[in-house]
């Protein structure tokens, strides 16, 4: 029996907007009409959807001097977040967007400075790259940041980050800001400097399997859990891995620890550890992925591109696109933290792994 993608009548050449006539053209522009035909293709591509984004890397080592001269040539006050974007070629610079749906942003923050408090529509994490004594303050919750901490500030939260070290601090934000602004969703407020409140949520959530009970928690908030460290995140990593020597993709993910879900509700965060030598090959998904190298040097091939990445460099890879991670150390594990857009795939019924088949993520097919 043939399968309904090739029943029926074969692909055709569609029409040009050119064929059509100019004045016929003219008058449909008049009145804020466009024929479809001509651009089928382009919205509705045969077999997957034609990516912009590329595959592309941005290296820590070469960044850090322009981040470091950023602070420098501007004041904080002159900035309110000093910031250099991981843009994505081939969505074009001035889009300031990795994937579809991600920005990336390594921000710097330097000895006695304070970012002002603000909140937005766009949801955010924070993942510590280099540097001790700042601290992200989220609705109330002084969070310290130490490096390969991940610290969500989610959408409409009231958040500001001060620094009482000595040396620069480092992190790498990622934001569905792309996905917001599309929808013509995204503003922000600004505020005051926010009290500290009393209570840690890594001490309240930070143990596996127990949670407050509701009955004697009256605040239930909808992100209980704003703050993972690393030193907790790595130590599941190495306990995952001995606990199951056969176990290939030795990944934890970034949950509401209330819930079960995802830790925020658009973007998926999650860490890999690779063991010393070890190859990886991760199928086609339609989701696109970051991968950031917490610790150890790792090898990334995506598509035709093949990029080598030591502690602090991140790289992207555009959804259906098969990988192949690789360990570059034959003695030491290597530990990547990686954020997609799984969640937002699922939640829009489009989520999908491919082994080799086009397939259709939802639904019954006909026969």
């Amino acid at each position: 029996m043939s399968s309904p993608e090739n029943s029926g009548h074969a692909d055709v050449t569609l029409g040009r907007l050119e064929d059509l006539p100019a004045p016929y053209r003219a008058e449909l522009g008049a009145l804020n009409l466009v024929p479809l035909w001509p651009s089928l293709r382009a919205v509705l591509p045969p077999g997957k959807p034609a990516a912009r984004t590329m595959a592309t890397a941005w290296s820590y080592e070469a960044l850090r001097p322009l981040l470091m001269q950023a602070g420098a040539l501007t004041p904080i006050e002159k900035a309110e977040r000093r910031v250099l974007v991981l843009a994505n070629p081939g969505h074009g610079l001035e889009k300031m967007q990795a994937t579809p749906a991600i920005y990336l942003g390594m921000q710097l923050l330097l000895p006695g400075e304070w970012a002002p408090s603000h909140r937005h529509t766009p949801n955010a994490v924070r993942m510590v790259v280099e540097g001790v004594g700042a601290w992200t303050n989220v609705d109330g919750q002084k969070c310290v940041m130490e490096r390969g901490d991940l610290i969500l500030t989610p959408t409409g939260l009231w958040h500001e980050h001060g620094h009482d070290g000595t040396e620069p601090v480092v992190w790498l934000d990622v934001l569905d800001l792309p996905l917001m602004y599309y929808m013509e969703a995204s503003y922000h407020i600004n505020g005051t400097r926010q009290a500290v409140k009393s209570g840690r949520s890594e001490q309240r959530y930070g143990q596996g399997g127990v949670v407050p009970t509701p009955a004697y928690d009256q605040r239930q908030p909808d992100y209980p859990l704003l703050r993972y460290p690393w030193k907790d995140v790595k130590a599941a990593l190495e306990r995952l891995a001995a606990d199951d020597p056969a176990l290939q993709q030795v990944q934890v993910s970034y949950v509401n620890p209330a819930t079960g879900q995802d830790a925020e509700n658009v973007l998926g965060f999650h860490a890999l550890m690779l063991r010393p030598g070890q190859t990886l090959q991760l199928p086609a998904r339609s989701p696109a992925m970051v991968f950031h190298q917490i610790e150890g040097a790792a090898e990334v091939r995506v598509l035709d591109a093949v990029f080598a990445l030591a502690q602090a460099d991140t790289c992207c890879a555009p959804g259906y696109s098969e990988l192949v991670l690789r360990n570059l150390s034959s003695t030491e594990a290597a530990f990547l933290f990686i954020a997609d857009e799984s969640p937002l795939h699922r939640k829009l019924g489009v989520y999908e792994v491919r082994d080799g088949a086009a397939k259709m993520p939802v639904g019954p097919r006909p026969v």
